[in-house]
């Protein structure tokens, strides 16, 4: 006689899928030219107020809205964003851009993403000076239902869109890669806008002095 208990225990057990485990990612997007402390910030505020188990900083290839002639070599700017999340374990580089090269749109970038990582459930991070302007960005209905979009308030923009948006309180610090860039050109300190070792490798490799 067969007994059906031991039968039972025998089977091999089914793995359970559970539903509602998406990771939550957040993509901060930019030229990084170069990368500074208000990334960083901007980063890690958002991260733990929306409570992301990651923030991935996106540089991008060659951005549709950015003079070409300001933009350096990508190379350097992916090396800068790596020594600058250093020592983050919750900061992570994402490369798609920069590997699929030409001209960069969100859509189709995010589009790739979700489909290779169904796993995670995404927050396109932008500026709250960047959201007036969502209306133009390529093929931003089909956009906003790929990605969850957060803004992140800034003096002197009303938070506010007819798209959905999810904001966030930062501390504003008036820093930019443009300020940064101005700086150096005129021979002038940029210490403490930027993490150490991106100074370290912008002196190094003489960038931004013409």
């Amino acid at each position: 006689m067969v007994n059906v208990s031991q039968t039972v225990q025998t089977l091999p057990k089914t793995k359970v899928v559970t539903q509602g485990k998406r990771k939550r990612v957040g993509i901060l997007g930019g030229t990084f030219n170069p990368i500074h402390n208000g990334h960083l910030i901007i980063a890690e505020q958002v991260r733990d107020q929306l409570g992301l188990d990651r923030v991935y900083f996106m540089p991008d290839a060659n951005p549709p809205h950015v003079d070409p002639k300001f933009a350096i070599d990508a190379k350097d700017r992916v090396a800068m964003v790596n020594l600058a999340i250093t020592g983050n374990s919750k900061f992570a580089i994402e490369m798609t851009e920069i590997f699929r090269g030409g001209v960069s749109y969100s859509y189709d970038t995010m589009l790739d993403l979700t489909r290779r990582h169904p796993e995670n459930q995404y927050y396109f991070i932008i500026g709250g000076d960047m959201v007036n302007y969502l209306s133009k960005w390529h093929r931003i209905d089909d956009l906003v239902k790929l990605v969850s979009f957060v803004g992140v308030k800034r003096d002197g923009y009303t938070p506010s869109s007819k798209y959905p948006i999810i904001w966030v309180d930062v501390p504003y610090i008036d820093i930019s890669s443009t300020l940064i860039r101005s700086k150096i050109r005129q021979h002038q300190s940029i210490r403490y806008l930027a993490p150490d070792a991106v100074l370290k490798y912008i002196k190094e490799n003489q960038l931004y002095e013409k």
